[in-house]
């Protein structure tokens, strides 16, 4: 459950570093809602109703779920906020350099456009560091250092 917490708070400092990045011009649209598009019936390519709330859900739901799972990685006890940025740049490195790019949603990170890879890397080390201090806190607050 805290981890669900953590990555419901790591997700949303994340998602304002994307839509900085989107506002400055960095990345034309959101990566969650590339990938939702692409899962949606019809060309994969084209702008379809509803994708920018799918693509919140999609993406709340991909940070909760990532939470969760660090959190029972981590077995409630302290971390430093590295670990957590390292984790969420393996989680960045999965899906731009892997699954994203192999479902043809977007170019490997390599050939993706500067200014999104920027923009992805910052957020994803926001969402780490946010993962691994919000996760500490609600330890502290429980007064263990083991899971509940």
């Amino acid at each position: 459950m805290k981890g669900a917490l953590g990555g419901t708070a790591a997700t949303a400092t994340m998602s304002l570093v994307m839509l900085a990045g989107s506002r400055m011009g960095l990345m034309p649209d959101q990566p969650p809602k590339r990938i939702v598009r692409a899962m949606l019936p019809g060309h994969r390519h084209r702008v379809k109703p509803g994708e920018g709330v799918a693509g919140a859900l999609a993406h709340f739901g991909f940070g909760i779920t990532a939470g969760s799972l660090y959190g029972l990685l981590t077995r409630g006890r302290h971390t430093p906020a590295p670990l957590g940025a390292g984790y969420a740049l393996a989680i960045w490195v999965s899906s731009y350099q892997g699954w994203i790019p192999r479902l043809g949603i977007l170019p490997p990170a390599g050939r993706d456009r500067p200014g999104r890879r920027a923009v992805m890397i910052a957020g994803h080390l926001v969402y780490g560091t946010t993962l691994a201090l919000a996760l500490n806190r609600l330890n502290a607050r429980a007064g263990n250092s083991e899971p509940s």
